[in-house]
């Protein structure tokens, strides 16, 4: 049995996970920087002072962006997950769950193949933005379908949210493998692309309003902690000790459907990180969300900056799916701590 850590030391040991992961992530590439390098460019950066040196322009360019949207993308969805595990209470509960991925999926899929039809105007007037605006709206609008078939005699139904969660992925994976039989070879691999999910399209603007979104959805998720502990009592002690469950499931979607869109229309689709990430804070830490919450949001941002230094580092000078190496090392990862503590799930 592992022996729980104080809350403190987990929230501190996430911060160094990052930390870690950063400077980590920040030398590995098709362009490797040593550490010497790494740390003349950070020193150059912090001071204001410009260096012309390759290292500084690969530095600023392109590794920073992607490795502060995978910070932004780890978080969103470490935090996502806990929040939908806490609500459902339910420890195989997903962010996948509420259809946020699968509706910014069908809406990527639409925009890709069918958007030169539809929309010919559009790529000329949003330019990349085309594809970002769509997945986003499509996951947010699918979780609003969601959401409103969970409605049963004026209350929030879990049981039916779950259900029509199923539902609409189903059909949104038939949705998506119509687009897959219609697309022409170009967006074809532009759609798998997309769905097996990636850093590689980090751009400052980007990363930006993504960093903003998710900014904002975590520290609007770390108010629900207390009310989600309450919740673990159940729906009718939580309304008897003053708890205002309808508001809190409202609150809860709309926050996890905020980050995980946010997340999914700029990366694509990265799995597993909102189902993992808690788990692992829980059997160090405890139940209490408090720190569950803040924890999964640390490791999740550490999980993606890990895997996605793999990614770019493995198969030089190509790149792996992240989408891909993050279930192929998190599936084992978690049929393992299911195997070795089911008795504490």
């Amino acid at each position: 049995m592992i022996k729980r850590l104080h809350p403190s030391t987990v929230l501190l040991f996430g911060i160094l996970l990052v930390a870690m992961a950063f400077i980590a992530g920040s030398a590995c590439g098709a362009y490797s920087i040593s550490s010497f390098e790494l740390f003349r460019v950070l020193g150059d950066l912090l001071s204001g002072t410009a260096n012309p040196s390759p290292e500084y322009l690969v530095f600023v360019n392109i590794r920073l962006p992607r490795l502060i949207l995978a910070v932004a993308a780890g978080a969103g969805l470490g935090m996502a997950g806990a929040l939908m595990q806490g609500l459902f209470r339910n420890p195989l509960a997903d962010p996948g769950l509420i259809g946020v991925s699968s509706g910014a999926a069908l809406a990527a899929g639409i925009t890709i193949v069918m958007g030169s039809l539809w929309f010919p105007e559009m790529p000329r007037k949003l330019g990349s933005w085309v594809l970002v605006l769509m997945a986003f709206l499509g996951g947010l609008g699918v979780t609003g379908v969601i959401y409103l078939l969970s409605q049963s005699e004026g209350g929030t139904r879990v049981g039916l949210m779950l259900l029509a969660g199923i539902a609409i992925n189903a059909l949104a994976g038939a949705g998506l493998g119509l687009l897959s039989f219609l697309a022409n070879d170009e967006q074809l691999r532009s759609l798998q692309f997309w769905l097996l999910g990636s850093l590689g399209g980090a751009r400052w603007s980007a990363v930006v309003l993504v960093g903003a979104l998710v900014l904002i959805a975590v520290t609007a998720g770390l108010l629900c902690a207390k009310p989600l502990n309450v919740l673990a009592l159940g729906e009718a002690q939580a309304h008897l000790l003053g708890v205002n469950v309808e508001r809190l499931k409202r609150r809860v979607v709309l926050i996890t459907a905020l980050a995980v869109g946010a997340v999914t229309a700029t990366t694509g689709i990265i799995g597993f990180i909102g189902l993992v990430a808690p788990h692992i804070i829980r059997l160090i830490a405890g139940p209490d969300n408090r720190i569950v919450l803040p924890g999964s949001a640390l490791l999740g941002a550490s999980l993606v900056l890990a895997a996605d230094a793999v990614a770019r580092t493995i198969a030089q000078p190509a790149e792996l799916p992240l989408g891909v190496l993050t279930a192929f090392v998190g599936v084992p990862f978690f049929l393992l701590l299911l195997r070795n503590f089911k008795g504490r799930f």
